[in-house]
C-alpha cells in the first residue's frame, strides 16, 4: 500500500466509494474513512500512556479523555471516564433494543514501558510508517487492536448497521496486572451485564493464515530481594568473607530449573492439566516454520523443556522466566563494590488447572527454603491471574470464525497463546459471560519490545471484520 506524507499525518488514498447504508457497504465505507481512522491512531500512539511509570500519569490521563472523545464521535451513549483509586476505566454504550443481545468490548489504552530507548529506531512514541507497518509502543498491545473496535462501532452506526447492543469498558492498567478492574466489575455488574465479551489483545498465525485463541496461560508474577550485609561493602576488605547477594541470587535462580528444563520446584506440576496425544497432534498441524521462528529471532538453536515442540512449549506447558534482574553498581566505569541487596522480578505462566495463588506459594516456600542463612530472603507478590481455555462449539466461537471465513476467505484455525489476559477469567467468574478473543496482531509484532509495531493490513483488517461477529452473533443468538 503506497502512503503520502504531509507533515505528521498520513494520506492513504481510498479506493473505494461510500453507497449505500448497508452492512454490505461496510468496506466500501472503510475504503473512504483509512485516512481518518489511520491518523487518529497515529495521534493516540503519540501519547505515552506508560501505567507502570508515575511520570507519565498526566500522559494516562490524556489518554483516558482521547477514548472517551472518540466513543462520544463514534455515536456511544452515557460515555464516562470512571474513576477508580488507579487510572480510570472508560465506559460507553449503545442499546438500540434491551431484547437484542449485548456485546461487551474490553480493551486497554495503557502501554509497557519503552525502555531499552537506545534499541528503538526511531522514538517509541513519534509513530512512523515502513513497509506498511506502524511501528510505536502500543501499536499493537493494545491500542491499535482496541481502536479498531472503537471504529468498526462508527462504521456499523453511520451505515445504521449494528445489529445489537455494545458497551465498551477500556482500562488503563492492563499492563500493571488490571489492579482496580476487579472493583469495578463488582460495583458495575448491572451497567456491564451482556451476553458475550469481545477482545482483541492476542495475535492470529499469519496474514494468510487466521486464527483464533482460544486458550491463554494463567500468571504468576513476583519480586524477589536477597540481603547480605546491611551496606554496601568493599569487594576487596570482605570478598570471600560475606555473602554476595547477587552471587547467591544467580545460584538461588540457576537451581530452579533442571538440565531438561523442568521446573524444580515441589508439586509445580501436581495439577498440570494433561493434554491428549490427539490434541498434541492437531495442535502440531499449525502452519509452523521452525527455521524462519529461529531466524527472526536471530538464534542458532531453540531452547525449551524437553519432550515437547515449540508451539507445546508456548502454549500448554508452563514456565518460569526471569524478567528483570539487578544490584550492585551497574553505571559507567568500575566501582568494587560487594552489595547489599539483589533482585529480580520473576514471572511464571500457567495452564489449565494451575491456581496462581497456590503457586505463588509454592515459589515462596521453596525459594526461602534455598537460601543459605548467610543471606535474607523476600519474596513480594504482584499480579497474577488463571488459565483459560474457551470452547470451539459455542455460538461465540462460531460466530467470529463465519467472520474471518467472510473477510478473510479462509476458515480460521483455533489455537492456545502462550500470553496471560487475566481478565477473561474474571469476566467469566463475575460476570458470566464467555469471552471471544479475536486478535489481528501477529507473534512477530515485538509487543512488550523496542520496535513494536502493527500492520495497516492488520489494523484494517479487523475494522473490516469485527461488524461481521455482530451479524453473525446476533443471527446465532435470536435464531
Amino acid at each position: 500500500m503506497r502512503l503520502y506524507r504531509s507533515n505528521l499525518k498520513v494520506i492513504l488514498p481510498p479506493t473505494g466509494k461510500y453507497k449505500n447504508k448497508n452492512m454490505d457497504h461496510l468496506k466500501d465505507l472503510l475504503e473512504t474513512k483509512k485516512t481518518t481512522y489511520l491518523n487518529e491512531l497515529l495521534d493516540l500512539l503519540r501519547i505515552p500512556s506508560v501505567s507502570a511509570d508515575p511520570a507519565y500519569k498526566e500522559s494516562v490521563f490524556q489518554t483516558a479523555d482521547f477514548i472517551k472523545d472518540k466513543l462520544i464521535e463514534a455515536g456511544c451513549d452515557g460515555v464516562e471516564v470512571c474513576p477508580t483509586a488507579g487510572y480510570p476505566i472508560v465506559y460507553g454504550e449503545k442499546i438500540i433494543d434491551p431484547s437484542l443481545p449485548t456485546v461487551l468490548v474490553y480493551g486497554h489504552y495503557d502501554v509497557q514501558p519503552a525502555d531499552p530507548l537506545e534499541l528503538w529506531d526511531s522514538p517509541p512514541f513519534e509513530p512512523v510508517i515502513k513497509e506498511d507497518k506502524i511501528y510505536a509502543r502500543g501499536a499493537c498491545d493494545d491500542k491499535g487492536q482496541m481502536y479498531m473496535h472503537v471504529k468498526a462501532f462508527q462504521n456499523m452506526m453511520e451505515t445504521n448497521s449494528l445489529p445489537c447492543n455494545v458497551k465498551f469498558m477500556i482500562e488503563g492498567e492492563e499492563e500493571v496486572g488490571s489492579e482496580n478492574l476487579e472493583t469495578f466489575v463488582k460495583a458495575e455488574k448491572e451497567r456491564l451485564k451482556a451476553d458475550v465479551c469481545l477482545i482483541s489483545d492476542t495475535s492470529m498465525i499469519a496474514n494468510d493464515v487466521p486464527s483464533i485463541c482460544v486458550g491463554l496461560r494463567g500468571l504468576s508474577y513476583v519480586e524477589v530481594e536477597v540481603t547480605g550485609p546491611n551496606r554496601d561493602l568493599h569487594s576487596g576488605v570482605y570478598g570471600g568473607a560475606v555473602a554476595n547477594p547477587i552471587n547467591i541470587l544467580s545460584k538461588m535462580i540457576a537451581s530452579l530449573q533442571d538440565e531438561n528444563n523442568h521446573i524444580t520446584i515441589p508439586s509445580f506440576y501436581d495439577d498440570v492439566a494433561v493434554v491428549s496425544e490427539e490434541e498434541r497432534k492437531a495442535m502440531n498441524e499449525a502452519p509452523f516454520d521452525l527455521i524462519d521462528y529461529q531466524k527472526d529471532l536471530e538464534i542458532d538453536k531453540i531452547h525449551g523443556e524437553d519432550g515437547y515442540t515449540t508451539l507445546e512449549r508456548t502454549s500448554i506447558r508452563p514456565t518460569l522466566d526471569v524478567n528483570g534482574m539487578w544490584g550492585g553498581y551497574i553505571g559507567e566505569g568500575a566501582k568494587t563494590v560487594l552489595p547489599s541487596k539483589a533482585f529480580a522480578k520473576i514471572s511464571m505462566r500457567l495452564v489449565p488447572n494451575q491456581n496462581p495463588d497456590k503457586i505463588t506459594k509454592l515459589f515462596e516456600d521453596h525459594f526461602k527454603s534455598i537460601a543459605p542463612p548467610s543471606v535474607k530472603v523476600k519474596v513480594t507478590p504482584h499480579h497474577g491471574g488463571d488459565p483459560v481455555v474457551t470452547p470451539t462449539d459455542s455460538l461465540e466461537y462460531k460466530a467470529a470464525s463465519k467472520a474471518y471465513e467472510k473477510t478473510f476467505g479462509k476458515t480460521p484455525i483455533p489455537q492456545r497463546s502462550g500470553g496471560s489476559i487475566p481478565i477473561v477469567a474474571l469476566f467469566e467468574n463475575e460476570l458470566k459471560v464467555k469471552t471471544v478473543l479475536m486478535g489481528f496482531g501477529l507473534d512477530s509484532d515485538a509487543i512488550h519490545s523496542p520496535n513494536e509495531h502493527y500492520g495497516l493490513f492488520n489494523y484494517f483488517k479487523g475494522i473490516e471484520t469485527i461488524p461481521y461477529f455482530f451479524k453473525y452473533y446476533t443471527e446465532m443468538k435470536t435464531t
